[in-house]
């Protein structure tokens, strides 16, 4: 049955489940404070593959509770006041067979959703983003605070730390991704984009937070096809702290030359609110990286 999601969600936390979440969240982030022995001075939540659709489980994704899961976010990044929010690519599914109009509605429905959680919004794009409607629709029907619609790569700055998103959806033939007309596996950041990120990591002394859908810490189907030479333009810069991205919905964790790369779990796995997984970020003034997790995500310092 399709479900009408233009009603208003009545889903609200229990008081219980909610004061669970605050101690899982902010009891833990107040000894991490102790570790790092500053206050943090930056706080954003963060949260990806959602996957939303109006579409019957397959295997472990359950693709219309990613509504749910997203309103106990935005519950709980309204309550922490964290900065900014951002999700981390696949945003939204599709259905089989793809149908245009039905994309672009679960995608207004998750926007809508997603917008309300902090003054400040971003996205990163993924290639489910794109599986049957094109980057231009998809930019057109989110907002990035503060970025023109048309850029899917940017960058950002909050509490005198660069915020760098990526697009790593292009084939390797140099074209974009379009409606489906590519291969997942084969993802490449274009030459173009690398001179950009270079410009970006050059023209300032601030330190810097990379986010990309794509993984950049590895090899194979998962990773980008030219995730070394992006790595090492990072690391010549000497000036970033962590690269956030999606994708490979396990998660993982990896620290190349001094780099986090930190994959966090994806929304969609698993039945119930019980089977969430987001996070707050948080970063000292000494540029320490405390993970807040919250339901599947383990609170970690990196």
């Amino acid at each position: 049955m399709m479900l009408n999601y233009q009603k208003k969600q009545n889903f609200i936390l229990s008081r219980r489940e909610y004061l669970n979440l605050s101690i899982t969240g902010l009891g833990v982030s107040a000894i991490n404070t102790k570790i790092t022995n500053l206050k943090p001075k930056l706080r954003f939540g963060m949260i990806t593959d959602m996957h939303f659709a109006d579409v019957n489980s397959r295997g472990n994704r359950y693709y219309r509770q990613s509504l749910n899961k997203l309103t106990e976010f935005v519950q709980v990044m309204k309550d922490q006041e964290v900065e900014f929010i951002i999700e981390l690519g696949d945003f939204k599914d599709e259905d089989s067979p793809p149908n245009e109009n039905s994309t672009l509605k679960y995608l207004r429905r998750i926007e809508e959703e997603f917008r309300r959680g902090a003054k400040k919004t971003f996205h990163v794009l993924g290639n489910h983003d794109v599986d049957s409607i094109s980057k231009a629709q998809f930019q057109s029907e989110i907002t990035n605070t503060g970025i023109p619609n048309e850029h899917t790569f940017y960058s950002f700055v909050e509490k005198d730390i660069q915020f760098i998103v990526l697009d790593a959806n292009y084939r390797s033939d140099g074209k974009s991704y379009d409606r489906g007309d590519f291969d997942w596996t084969d993802s490449n950041i274009p030459q173009n984009q690398l001179k950009w990120l270079r410009h970006k990591l050059e023209k300032n002394s601030l330190y810097n937070i990379v986010f990309v859908h794509q993984l950049l810490d590895g090899e194979g189907s998962h990773f980008i096809n030219n995730a070394s030479e992006v790595r090492q333009i990072l690391e010549r810069s000497k000036k970033v702290l962590a690269v956030f991205n999606g994708h490979q919905h396990t998660g993982r964790y990896n620290i190349i030359n001094d780099i986090h790369y930190y994959t966090l779990k994806a929304v969609v796995e698993g039945q119930g609110t019980e089977n969430n997984a987001y996070a707050i970020v948080e970063i000292s003034a000494d540029n320490n990286i405390v993970i807040n997790g919250y339901r599947r995500v383990k609170t970690e310092v990196l």
